[in-house]
């Protein structure tokens, strides 16, 4: 787990994609509210803090989510519409989309696999034995917003790689014909 300032403050530096790549999520968190950034500023703004740490689960209970992870169904059918989206982050012309000059590369094969994973990881929240396709749609911005590397020429029209993942997702068939 990382945090990354906006690059445009000093002293932050990009990680090369090689790193970023091995990260499974990208999440996007605004700024606290005022109301959140008081109670984080009187929690936090003291020389001897009072860091409070409550486990929220046992080592035995993280290890049986991960046998329920690795047990939940995900279809063939479902692994290749996967397979198909990061496929069309590669060779969006191949899905119909003219976006390619919008592309620097695609993802690699991690965001399969973490794809799948993420995807299994949220029909479980929802107390599911079995993916749907809804699943791996949930997951997918936060899976490959950092691994489609978008061009300069994307920046400059302030195309961003949600915007670009939006097109995919809503052009990739679920079910090949």
């Amino acid at each position: 787990m990382a945090t990354q300032n906006p690059i445009e403050q000093e002293g932050t530096y990009a990680l090369p994609e090689a790193q970023v790549d091995r990260f499974m999520f990208k999440l996007k968190v605004g700024y606290p509210s005022m109301d959140e950034e008081l109670v984080i500023m009187q929690r936090m703004a003291k020389t001897q803090s009072e860091v409070n740490i409550q486990p929220v689960l046992s080592l035995d209970e993280l290890m049986q989510m991960r046998s329920t992870l690795d047990a939940t169904f995900l279809d063939e059918k479902i692994e290749r519409y996967i397979i198909r989206l990061v496929d069309c982050t590669r060779h969006p012309a191949k899905y119909g989309l003219d976006i390619e000059r919008y592309v620097r590369f695609g993802a690699s094969p991690r965001a399969s696999i973490y794809l799948s994973l993420a995807a299994r990881g949220n029909a479980m929240m929802q107390r599911r034995d079995y993916t749907v396709p809804q699943d791996v749609k949930d997951v997918a911005h936060d899976v490959l917003r950092h691994r489609l590397a978008i061009s300069y020429r994307a920046e400059a029209e302030s195309i961003t790689s949600d915007d670009l993942l939006d097109q995919m997702l809503s052009t990739v068939p679920v079910v090949e014909s």
